[in-house]
């Protein structure tokens, strides 16, 4: 990157659904901005993982919001520990409104990653006029444990809601040691483990998403990879199949881990979302 293509990375607290201080990370291009992309990070995650993301988006002429979501990074709330998805889907639409106000007039492109990517869906079944298209990397759509297990989880969160049962392994999200040595010394997601609650909301989060991905009409970007453990590619895929959008296309990353944009050959994934965006906006 040369410089003058990006202002300094920003970061602000913006206010959410409760009162709830949400954290906030942005990039800007210098040159006139064309579109943004809004981002909405996964578990074992936060805004910072996209830095490099959103420094290659704006040199592109792109401006790049992420968000931390309540109870996650630097944002308020028990930590991992969400009562209702919905409540995410609020975090997702303040960050969309918030870049809608400082960027008005240009198209937004989603993007969900994991977990981020079952919380971008919800936000875009009811609100698909605000958005130019979805990007959904790493979809956490029927995670892999068995149908029982999700059952019992479900009843737990009933009686234990805040007991801290699913742990996913830093080592399954990529396969560059320095990203997981990263992760694995990053106090913001020190042993995080997800609660009764958190999974079970997303169980049910999925359950909804299955019988109503028809209804998902926006310009569609789905991303896996095929050695993903943390999640299921076969989610993706039937994303893909059964998503309405006459605008769908489907990349599946042979040896890919969980986290594309921070894995071994992450310029390949970065190189097919750019092209995508570019497809849809047209040259700078």
């Amino acid at each position: 990157m040369t410089q003058g293509q990006l202002d300094t990375v920003r970061e602000e607290r913006i206010e959410g659904k409760g009162s709830t201080k949400l954290f906030v990370r942005s990039w800007h291009p210098t040159a006139r901005a064309r579109g943004v992309v809004a981002i909405i990070p996964g578990f074992n995650s936060h805004s910072k993982y996209y830095g490099a993301v959103g420094e290659q988006l704006a040199a592109e002429g792109l401006v790049v919001y992420a968000v931390d979501l309540r109870g996650r990074g630097k944002s308020d709330g028990e930590r991992f520990y969400v009562e209702s998805f919905a409540d995410y889907v609020d975090d997702a639409a303040n960050l969309v409104k918030l870049a809608k106000s400082r960027e008005p007039g240009l198209p937004v492109y989603l993007l969900g990653h994991s977990a981020g990517g079952v919380v971008s869906c919800l936000y875009a079944l009811d609100h698909q006029n605000e958005l130019a298209g979805l990007i959904c990397e790493s979809f956490a759509f029927k995670v892999p444990a068995p149908d029982f297990a999700i059952s019992v989880l479900k009843g737990l969160a009933h009686v234990a809601p805040h007991a801290h049962v699913l742990h996913l392994k830093n080592e399954d999200f990529s396969r560059d040691a320095a990203v997981v040595r990263a992760m694995n010394e990053d106090p913001l997601i020190a042993n995080e483990t997800q609660p009764t609650q958190t999974v079970a909301e997303m169980a049910r989060a999925d359950d909804r998403l299955e019988r109503e991905f028809p209804r998902v009409t926006l310009p569609l970007l789905i991303l896996h990879g095929t050695a993903d453990k943390a999640t299921k590619p076969g989610g993706s895929q039937l994303f893909f199949d059964t998503a309405g959008s006459a605008d769908k296309t489907l990349k599946l990353y042979e040896g890919y881990y969980h986290d594309l944009l921070n894995d071994v050959g992450k310029e390949v994934v970065m190189a097919d979302i750019e092209s995508w965006i570019n497809a849809r906006l047209g040259p700078m």
